[in-house]
């Protein structure tokens, strides 16, 4: 089944903190999450990636199944994932957890340990970053290839739209995770919006962005004081997403970006929303600052890592038009923050809708990400800015 495929959902959608698999021991879990990675190396796998990382959480792989047998009675009694509104319409669709980040899920918020985490657990932090690390190293063997037409297939991806359409030209799985689009195939709709990638945008900072609570602290990122109390999209990018990421503006990089070590915590919307972790200022992460050619004011460009990320890669030139290519991610889900400075832009309304979980699609339930490409609006620049 496709991430985006249309389900029925006719079981409850799992929480946070369900009463299920709470007795299951970390060092289980653990051993579970080590051995997924291990099956993503197709001497292990045999190249079928829904075996392995990209399996959805209520696949059935036999093999896991038997190290950690709770896992098939939670997918019985929950839909694992998140609902995500379509733009442009009042529809929305249901986009399965991949298993990984399910386990990675148990190891942060499950039983005594949750608390000692919060704080501080090194067993777990040291396992999510030696395989996300480990991860990465496969996927950038020549032997990976043999991943991509079962991830193709899983993912519904379409091969017309890039710029190399031939799968057998790509070397390593990272080389087709990090895929180019060809010119023309995401254009950009007006002046101020382009989205730094595809796909799933949510959150900001103020009440004219894109949602009304704060998931990221500014000043432990950025040390730009223009950037206090501004505005922030946040986009969150799936397994089988475009993972470069554009520049919104005209403009010209202000400082070389600046990497800050971190953790290798999922980024799934369920641990973002934790209210005791603060997933975006305690993962690895990288920033670039920008000047904004028209206000003259600085917009930062953060990347951030997250679970089973291999690394964060910056390919921006000083001098960007709006559109350009600035970096991507090879391997892994992770996502880009982008932050304005207080009245530099005026979010687009469907998605402040969406974020504040007022519009159709919400449904009454919350706030929910907007599926969005690159090249779609984000928003624009008001009037009154000077």
């Amino acid at each position: 089944m496709s991430s985006l495929e249309e389900v029925e959902i006719v079981k409850p959608i799992e929480n946070i903190h369900p009463n299920n698999l709470q007795r299951v021991q970390k060092e289980v879990v653990i051993h579970a999450f080590r051995q997924l990675v291990e099956h993503s190396h197709p001497s292990k796998g045999k190249g079928n990636v829904t075996t392995t990382v990209h399996a959805f959480a209520h696949s059935r792989v036999e093999w896991l199944h038997k190290v950690v047998p709770e896992l098939e009675t939670l997918a019985e009694k929950y839909h694992i994932g998140n609902f995500v509104a379509i733009r442009g319409t009042n529809q929305r669709f249901f986009e399965s957890m991949p298993i990984y980040a399910r386990l990675g899920m148990h190891l942060l918020f499950y039983g005594k340990e949750q608390v000692k985490l919060l704080e501080g657990n090194k067993l777990v932090e040291d396992t999510l970053r030696e395989q996300s690390i480990h991860q990465g190293k496969i996927y950038d063997s020549p032997e990976s290839a043999k991943n991509i037409p079962s991830f193709i297939k899983m993912y519904n991806i379409q091969l017309d739209e890039l710029l190399e359409p031939d799968i057998h030209k790509y070397h390593t799985f990272n080389e087709f995770f990090s895929r180019k689009l060809k010119p023309g195939a995401r254009p950009v709709e007006n002046w101020y919006t382009r989205p730094l990638a595809s796909q799933r945008s949510f959150g900001s900072r103020e009440t004219n962005s894109l949602y009304h609570r704060s998931w990221v602290s500014i000043p432990p990122i950025l040390s730009a004081k223009q950037l206090s109390g501004g505005s922030l999209a946040i986009f969150r990018l799936a397994p089988a997403d475009y993972h470069r990421f554009h520049s919104p503006v005209d403009g010209r990089v202000l400082t070389e970006h600046r990497d800050i070590p971190g953790e290798y915590y999922t980024v799934n919307p369920q641990a973002v929303n934790e209210p005791n972790l603060d997933v975006f200022t305690r993962n690895k992460r990288s920033v670039l600052l920008l000047e904004h050619e028209v206000s003259k004011k600085p917009i930062a460009i953060v990347a951030v890592g997250a679970l089973l990320v291999g690394s964060i890669v910056w390919t921006y030139n000083n001098e960007i038009k709006r559109g350009d290519e600035v970096g991507y991610f090879a391997y892994g889900g992770s996502t880009v923050i982008a932050v304005f400075p207080p009245g530099l832009i005026q979010f687009d309304e469907d998605l402040v809708l969406n974020s504040t979980g007022k519009s159709v699609a919400a449904n009454g339930q919350g706030s929910i990400e907007t599926l969005v490409k690159v090249g779609y609006s984000l928003g624009k620049m008001p009037d009154t800015v000077e």
